[in-house]
């Protein structure tokens, strides 16, 4: 492959991923939450920046509660043990509930909805929504976690004269603990997140904490969403 062709190939996989709303938004994340710890909740162009790059957000988010509902309806694996499946339908019902009511927010912001007092406290139920999510996804990480351990210490049992890094499967299992250790790691900081905007604990968990832990995990989703680059053809 040329040097032409590959700057093409890579060119290609960026139009991919920007063409993706859940990427540009999480790009906005980032930027907002970089800009929240820069500010530190002070006046000035970074919480500006902050302010407007969230309101920006919303449009983003238009109508994805539907995503989650269709999750919350849909039949889960099979083998999946009811605790796990009940924590994943909470996190679906809460997430769509955050990202259903995030949109009358968004109208208050706006100047559609009129009644400020009652899209602030909607702001603040739809923030323990998303927070309520956070740790449905935290417990249901560490339950899939402990999961894919069992699985892949009774596969090395099976492999122990051969190497186990070049099975197939057990390549498999390695790489969906890896996603799922990342999946846990970002759900715990956004945990974090929702405590510094709900201001549940404000001495310890300032704005440039908040910030900081918000510009971490926005990273993470953005890397989640890379697409896969394309397997080279074997001569």
């Amino acid at each position: 492959m040329s040097t032409l062709d590959a700057t093409r190939a890579e060119l290609a996989l960026i139009v991919l991923y920007l063409n993706k709303a859940e990427a540009r938004d999480k790009i906005c994340r980032a930027i907002q939450y970089g800009s929240k710890f820069l500010s530190n909740g002070e006046p000035g162009t970074a919480q500006n920046v902050d302010k407007s790059t969230s309101l920006a957000r919303k449009v983003f988010r238009l109508f994805k509660f539907v995503n989650d509902l269709h999750g919350l309806l849909s039949p889960v694996p099979q083998g999946t043990p009811l605790p796990l499946v009940l924590l994943g339908k909470s996190k679906n019902a809460l997430l769509s509930t955050f990202l259903f009511l995030d949109q009358i927010v968004w109208l208050g912001r706006t100047g559609i909805y009129k009644n400020k007092e009652r899209a602030e406290l909607i702001g603040r139920i739809s923030l323990f929504c998303w927070m309520g999510s956070s740790v449905c996804t935290t417990l249901v990480e560490l339950g899939e976690l402990a999961r894919l351990s069992a699985s892949m210490k009774k596969l090395e049992k099976n492999l122990k004269n051969s190497d186990k890094y070049k099975n197939e499967e057990y390549r498999g299992k390695l790489q969906k603990s890896n996603e799922r250790t990342l999946a846990l790691v970002k759900a715990g900081m956004d945990i974090v997140v929702a405590v510094g905007l709900l201001q549940l604990a404000p001495k310890k968990v300032t704005p440039r904490v908040t910030g900081a832990f918000g510009f971490v995990s926005s990273l993470i989703s953005c890397y989640q969403l890379l697409p896969s680059p394309p397997k080279s053809k074997a001569h």
